[in-house]
């Protein structure tokens, strides 16, 4: 994932004073490795999260984990997207970068999950629907959506108190359709536009010593929070993709709901983000594959339960759960290495050039 999984994580990097009075060089880019970081860890989360699911009903205590990980791993992929989306004014590059990163990996992969699950669900009659996301898939119809409209978001006065309204509303509204998960892209389009509305000096805000001393504190408070929550909340609320109706709650719980949870997140990702190292480390390099690792990861997840791994005893004691969650953070690590880049990038990241026509800036450079 680029930067969320598809934005990027570079920030640009004045060159030095040019020798002998030679022409200074171009600005070169060099990532940032506090935000490869942040989607690594945050693409470790997803992973696990997936590979609790079917443990969950019987655990409180993994459902509590999984509750957590649930309100912090998506929020927190789409805060970094909206912030690395800043500069998207629909320019031709743009344009060319966001059906290559994202409507073509969108097609192939909601193509080839619904081929996988025909033969893992044992469903050889489920059709094909690019309007219907599968699984992972939505994330990618929804950064779509988000993208295209980041002008008006930029450009209205008050952008996040807009966007919370939309998605107070939109858990009023059982009758959105699933087409293109519309009812997830609505409630979660705040937390996109937050990060739209970052600037540099928030995340280094967040990175202040007293503020990490207070990260881990806030995660306890939460977890416990969340164990005690369990057999009273339903968790479903955090997957943002039903509403209030939907979920057998009253109308009037949705919105309340909304807010609740975004204020619930957004603490969170804060929390998260005070705990990402800055400096780089042994797995800043792969923050730059997170978008194979989030795409890639959910076909193992999927056949696990249709191949009954999660059939013995022992995988739902302790030591099974610990083992499933270390597999699942290999796997993905696995996944965001270079060689399976190299391999995926011509569905994930194609260059796409020879779709288009070049536009008249390019034209005009030498």
């Amino acid at each position: 994932m680029r930067a969320s999984p598809t934005a990027s994580a570079e920030t640009p990097v004045r060159p030095s004073a040019a020798v002998g009075g030679a022409a200074e060089p171009a600005p070169v880019k060099q990532r940032d490795p506090f935000f490869d970081n942040a989607k690594y860890l945050a693409i470790v989360l997803v992973a696990i999260g997936h590979s609790w699911e079917p443990l969950r009903s019987g655990s409180r205590s993994v459902t509590a984990l999984y509750t957590l990980v649930y309100a912090v791993h998506m929020p927190a992929f789409i805060v970094i997207s909206g912030y690395f989306s800043r500069s998207f004014r629909a320019t031709p590059s743009q344009i060319r970068r966001l059906l290559g990163g994202v409507v073509v990996p969108y097609v192939v992969f909601e193509t080839a999950y619904t081929l996988y699950t025909r033969w893992t669900d044992h469903q050889p009659d489920r059709a094909i629907s690019l309007l219907d996301p599968l699984y992972l898939t939505w994330f990618l119809a929804a950064l779509f959506v988000w993208r295209l409209t980041t002008p008006v978001w930029t450009h209205v006065r008050h952008p996040l108190p807009l966007a919370l309204v939309i998605a107070m509303l939109a858990t009023l509204s059982p009758s959105i359709g699933n087409d293109l998960d519309l009812q997830r892209v609505l409630q979660f389009l705040p937390y996109f536009v937050l990060g739209l509305c970052l600037r540099p000096e928030h995340f280094r805000l967040v990175q202040r010593s007293g503020v990490r001393q207070l990260a881990l504190p806030v995660f306890v408070v939460t977890l416990a929070a969340a164990h005690w929550a369990v057999p009273r909340l339903d968790y479903a609320w955090l997957f943002h993709n039903a509403s209030a109706e939907q979920l057998g709650a009253p109308d009037w719980e949705g919105p309340l709901m909304t807010l609740a949870l975004f204020a619930c997140s957004t603490l969170l990702v804060g929390c998260f983000l005070a705990l990402v190292p800055r400096r780089r480390t042994w797995f800043t390099a792969l923050g730059a594959g997170t978008l194979y690792g989030y795409l890639l990861h959910g076909f193992l997840a999927q056949g696990a339960k249709s191949w009954g791994w999660y059939g013995p005893s022992w995988v739902h004691g302790p030591l099974g759960e610990i083992t499933v969650t270390v597999v699942a953070a290999a796997v993905v690590t696995a996944l965001c290495t270079a060689p399976v880049r190299r391999v995926f990038r011509c569905v994930t990241e194609p260059e796409l050039r020879w779709a288009f026509r070049r536009d008249a800036g390019e034209l005009a450079r030498p």
